[in-house]
């Protein structure tokens, strides 16, 4: 590849406003290989130069020849390590602002907001693509489908674990306990204690459901409250009690569950 060629891909991509790394992606090779030609040490097939007039929105004669290519100094060949450069905001196809380091380009290629603390939302015919200091947060596939990456989702089970635990569930329980006392519901008070059983079941199915574990949950508590319902409602201390040999086996089967997925 000649030089003039090799400096009009890079002033395209400049002008653009994407790194080596996402042109990559977008058009499937490796970081590497975008280096090269844009060096002149390499020159793409066929098929690279049709995704790359796909990309940057213009004709192949456009990428090849230089007709209506974007205002650059083109005196000599683009740097290695993809070295920042001034750009004035104009662009060969779409348009493209440029503002304080912030970046928005629509244009062919699809619309693309960069800003200069490094988030990037990239739209195109591939899917949506949401990026964080280089690290891809967000993105759709070719069905629609939203893919998220791990901190993403833990945060989200995070900030939804939260939510529930500044439910002040303890005062609640009093609160219904003194119901059931004053007003004489569900046994007042002789039964309506048994409430306060509820407090270590409720934070348990919340560490449950954030750990995706339901060894996590209370069962243990939550038998020795079903039996004492059982037992003062229906006088059914015997064989109510049986009850508990369901504990062993509801953590046999988790432990079997787990050792399975392994």
């Amino acid at each position: 590849m000649n030089i003039e060629v090799a400096n009009r891909l890079y002033q395209y991509r400049k002008t653009m406003g994407i790194s080596q790394e996402e042109l990559a992606e977008k058009i499937g090779v490796s970081r590497q290989a975008v280096s090269k030609w844009e060096r002149a040490e390499a020159s793409p097939d066929t098929d690279n130069l049709i995704e790359l007039a796909r990309v940057y929105g213009v004709t192949l004669d456009e990428l090849l020849q230089g007709e209506a290519q974007p205002e650059a100094d083109q005196s000599e060949a683009a740097p290695a390590d993809d070295a920042p450069q001034q750009e004035d905001g104009a662009q060969a196809s779409g348009f493209n602002v440029n503002s304080d380091g912030d970046k928005v380009h629509v244009g062919w290629d699809g619309i693309h907001v960069h800003d200069k603390n490094g988030t990037k939302v990239d739209i195109d015919r591939k899917g949506i693509f949401v990026t964080e200091n280089g690290e891809q947060k967000v993105y759709t596939d070719a069905d629609g489908h939203v893919h998220k990456s791990a901190d993403v989702i833990a945060q989200e089970h995070k900030d939804s674990r939260s939510a529930w635990e500044m439910i002040p569930y303890p005062i609640i329980t009093v609160i219904a306990f003194l119901m059931f006392g004053f007003f004489d519901i569900c046994g007042g008070w002789e039964f309506g204690w048994i409430i306060f059983l509820t407090i270590p079941l409720y934070y348990s199915i919340i560490e449950a459901v954030h750990k995706r574990d339901a060894s996590c949950f209370a069962y243990p508590v939550f038998v020795a409250a079903a039996y004492l319902v059982m037992g003062f409602v229906w006088d059914l201390w015997h064989p109510g009690w049986v009850i508990f040999l369901t504990i062993p086996v509801y953590y046999g089967i988790i432990n079997a569950v787990k050792k399975h997925k392994k």
